[in-house]
Protein backbone atom coordinates (compact mmCIF):
# COMPACT_ATOMS: atom_id res chain seq x y z
CA UNK A 1 0.00 0.00 0.00
CA UNK A 2 1.00 3.15 -0.30
CA UNK A 3 2.55 5.95 2.22
CA UNK A 4 0.07 7.18 4.02
CA UNK A 5 -2.89 4.05 2.97
CA UNK A 6 -4.38 1.99 5.36
CA UNK A 7 -5.84 -0.98 4.99
CA UNK A 8 -9.54 -1.25 5.90
CA UNK A 9 -11.11 -4.56 5.61
CA UNK A 10 -12.61 -6.20 2.40
CA UNK A 11 -13.52 -3.41 0.28
CA UNK A 12 -9.84 -2.38 0.34
CA UNK A 13 -8.66 -5.50 -0.87
CA UNK A 14 -9.29 -4.91 -4.92
CA UNK A 15 -7.82 -6.47 -8.06
CA UNK A 16 -4.61 -5.33 -9.25
CA UNK A 17 -2.54 -6.90 -11.92
CA UNK A 18 -1.17 -9.99 -9.83
CA UNK A 19 -4.00 -11.17 -7.64
CA UNK A 20 -7.64 -10.66 -7.73
CA UNK A 21 -9.38 -9.28 -4.87
CA UNK A 22 -11.41 -10.50 -2.21
CA UNK A 23 -13.83 -7.78 -2.46
CA UNK A 24 -14.88 -8.59 -6.19
CA UNK A 25 -14.88 -12.25 -5.40
CA UNK A 26 -17.52 -11.37 -2.63
CA UNK A 27 -19.44 -9.10 -5.23
CA UNK A 28 -20.05 -12.77 -7.36
CA UNK A 29 -20.55 -14.40 -4.37
CA UNK A 30 -23.67 -11.83 -3.60
CA UNK A 31 -24.85 -11.87 -7.40
CA UNK A 32 -25.41 -15.64 -7.04
CA UNK A 33 -26.87 -15.25 -3.86
CA UNK A 34 -29.50 -12.25 -5.06
CA UNK A 35 -30.57 -14.65 -7.99
CA UNK A 36 -30.75 -17.71 -5.83
CA UNK A 37 -32.59 -15.63 -3.48
CA UNK A 38 -35.11 -14.43 -6.32
CA UNK A 39 -35.67 -17.51 -8.15
CA UNK A 40 -36.13 -19.72 -4.68
CA UNK A 41 -37.37 -17.29 -2.63
CA UNK A 42 -34.51 -17.48 0.14
CA UNK A 43 -33.23 -15.41 2.13
CA UNK A 44 -29.56 -16.33 2.21
CA UNK A 45 -26.93 -13.24 3.08
CA UNK A 46 -23.11 -13.58 1.61
CA UNK A 47 -20.46 -12.85 4.49
CA UNK A 48 -16.95 -11.85 3.73
CA UNK A 49 -14.49 -14.54 2.74
CA UNK A 50 -11.49 -15.73 4.74
CA UNK A 51 -9.36 -12.14 4.91
CA UNK A 52 -5.98 -14.31 4.48
CA UNK A 53 -7.17 -15.77 0.97
CA UNK A 54 -4.66 -14.60 -1.95
CA UNK A 55 -5.69 -15.89 -5.12
CA UNK A 56 -3.76 -15.08 -8.67
CA UNK A 57 -6.30 -12.59 -10.78
CA UNK A 58 -8.18 -14.24 -12.95
CA UNK A 59 -8.22 -13.98 -17.11
CA UNK A 60 -11.72 -15.33 -17.23
CA UNK A 61 -14.92 -14.27 -15.86
CA UNK A 62 -15.50 -15.41 -12.11
CA UNK A 63 -18.02 -17.89 -11.99
CA UNK A 64 -20.39 -18.87 -8.53
CA UNK A 65 -22.21 -21.97 -7.53
CA UNK A 66 -23.09 -24.04 -4.26
CA UNK A 67 -20.77 -26.00 -2.34
CA UNK A 68 -21.77 -29.45 -2.70
CA UNK A 69 -22.79 -30.78 0.91
CA UNK A 70 -20.70 -33.28 0.24
CA UNK A 71 -17.77 -31.22 0.48
CA UNK A 72 -18.61 -31.88 4.37
CA UNK A 73 -18.48 -28.12 5.64
CA UNK A 74 -20.28 -26.92 8.71
CA UNK A 75 -22.43 -24.21 7.00
CA UNK A 76 -23.66 -23.64 3.63
CA UNK A 77 -21.15 -21.75 1.15
CA UNK A 78 -20.86 -20.51 -2.62
CA UNK A 79 -17.65 -21.44 -4.57
CA UNK A 80 -16.60 -18.50 -6.16
CA UNK A 81 -14.19 -19.73 -9.01
CA UNK A 82 -11.19 -18.84 -12.08
CA UNK A 83 -10.90 -21.36 -13.93
CA UNK A 84 -7.81 -19.96 -15.95
CA UNK A 85 -5.65 -16.97 -13.88
CA UNK A 86 -3.39 -14.98 -15.96
CA UNK A 87 -0.30 -16.18 -17.35
CA UNK A 88 2.84 -16.91 -15.28
CA UNK A 89 0.75 -17.56 -12.60
CA UNK A 90 1.45 -21.02 -9.74
CA UNK A 91 -2.24 -21.59 -10.01
CA UNK A 92 -3.58 -22.03 -13.08
CA UNK A 93 -7.26 -22.07 -11.64
CA UNK A 94 -8.55 -21.20 -7.98
CA UNK A 95 -12.17 -21.62 -6.10
CA UNK A 96 -12.60 -19.40 -3.16
CA UNK A 97 -15.15 -20.58 -0.56
CA UNK A 98 -17.57 -17.58 0.27
CA UNK A 99 -19.89 -18.54 3.84
CA UNK A 100 -23.18 -17.27 3.24
CA UNK A 101 -26.29 -17.51 6.28
CA UNK A 102 -30.08 -17.25 6.36
CA UNK A 103 -31.47 -14.12 7.03
CA UNK A 104 -34.60 -14.96 8.96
Amino acid sequence: MASGTSYHGIEDDRTNGVKHGLFEIREKARQFIASENMSGGTHWEVLDPNLKIQVPRCAVPLTAKWVPKTYGLSAPNVAVTCSRTIDGSSERHWDVFVPVSSKR
